[in-house]
């Protein structure tokens, strides 16, 4: 044990009334608290970002790859099945799937109501992972390579307007530009599915591509388009250019964040409010701690006169109260944690705190907590307020041995 720790151990289990002891507790507070409010909104922003972004990704994939062309609505010009990267691409390191798609427009005509939707095709292929907590009422649709199925999934909003429950029978129309009178076609509802992604649940039904395939007249092996998922989002970007240059210049490939930018960027704004956050807590933890520091020192002038008297360095009694404050601040970190980690997992695992999922696209306040980023706060909090404590240290110097002993 070093002679400064030693002596700083001292004046932690010394005189406890001390008139620095309040001001060292609401220091101590103030750390905790700011902790736990670092910790949560990091929890909940990195949570919210994610469940917004699963919720998009599982409707539209990582990267898309349709044709080239300027059209910009929901249907893609036919592209092949028979492609060299179909499925293999699934096998490279970063991607975890591949599956065929096809888009088309139309409209749900009921005696009262008409609403427009997109009919999106799916085939044997599908990843089922995402809709296995979204549908809330009936199954999901089986897909048999050997027949058409008149099977589909209609979203909750759709049904509650159009008054549907699953198993009813629905008469949805299509257009086709080269056609004079609309195609209607009869399906069933198998299930009902809730995302609370206003943009999706509005318009979607999931259904059998092969339904698309005859609407518009193309070949079996003709799709709009292949979905690819990737393993970390985090290197969206990365794979989005691995793939791109995979499929060859025919193609064209397109990741999530280009489709739908509006919801991404206003996603990476959030960064900015957890940013804003930790710097305000962070400060307050300083300026507590300086104050403190300093009246510490004030307190135990005395002290310091008499370790200057008997030829202590000011840089080692500087350290002395540095340990002090890396005690008081690890004390309110210690806290903070078990708080803040607390809270986080109660949320977790009880959904206690509710949203309306209609304006922020989730049922409840959603929980990300992981080890890294939460060892990281502690660490630069702790880093930050002792670098800052380091100029207020200075005060030490200037105290005289002699005054400092005379003074009572």
């Amino acid at each position: 044990m070093n002679f400064e720790y030693f002596i700083a151990k001292g004046i932690l289990s010394g005189d406890k009334n001390n008139f620095s002891r309040p001001i060292v507790r609401i220091s101590t507070i103030s750390i905790t608290l700011g902790m736990v409010v670092m910790i949560l909104s990091l929890a909940i922003t990195t949570g919210f970002k994610n469940a917004v972004s699963e919720k998009v990704i599982g409707f539209g994939s990582h990267i898309q790859i349709t044709s080239f062309g300027l059209n910009n609505s929901w249907e893609k010009a036919p592209v092949s099945m028979n492609q060299d990267f179909y499925p293999s691409i699934s096998d490279e390191p970063g991607i975890s799937h591949i599956q065929v798609f096809a888009n088309k427009s139309g409209l749900i005509k009921t005696e009262d109501q008409i609403q427009g939707i997109v009919f999106k095709g799916i085939w044997t292929d599908y990843d089922w992972s995402f809709f296995k907590d979204k549908i809330i009422e009936g199954l999901p649709i089986v897909i048999d390579s050997t027949q058409r199925t008149d099977d589909i999934l209609i979203s909750k909003k759709i049904a509650d307007k159009l008054d549907f429950s699953s198993g009813d029978e629905v008469r949805v129309y299509f257009v086709n530009p080269d056609e004079m009178s609309p195609r209607g076609r009869k399906f069933k509802i198998a299930g009902i599915y809730e995302t609370g992604l206003e943009e999706f649940d509005d318009m979607y039904l999931i259904g059998d591509i092969r339904h698309v395939q005859r609407l518009n007249n193309w070949e079996k092996d003709q799709v709009g388009g292949f979905e690819v998922f990737v393993d970390d989002f985090r290197n969206i970007d990365n794979m989005w250019e691995q793939v791109y240059n995979a499929i060859g210049y025919e193609l064209n490939a397109t990741s999530i964040k280009s489709l739908y930018p509006q919801i991404f960027d206003w996603l990476d704004l959030q960064d900015m409010n957890v940013i804003i956050i930790l710097v305000l807590m962070v400060a307050v933890a300083v300026i507590n701690m300086i104050s403190t520091l300093l009246i510490l020192i004030l307190e135990k002038t005395n002290m310091i006169g008499v370790l200057k008297a008997l030829g202590t360095r000011n840089i080692s009694i500087r350290k002395i109260f540095l340990y002090n404050a890396a005690f008081i601040i690890g004390r309110g970190l210690l806290f903070g944690n078990m708080l803040g980690i607390g809270f986080a997992l109660v949320q977790y695992h009880f959904q206690i705190i509710t949203l309306d999922q209609e304006s922020y696209y989730v049922p409840y306040v959603p929980i990300n907590l992981e080890l890294l980023p939460v060892v990281l706060l502690n660490v630069g909090t702790l880093f930050l307020c002792l670098l800052f404590l380091i100029i207020p240290s200075y005060v030490i110097t200037r105290i005289s041995p002699v005054k400092a002993i005379r003074w009572d």
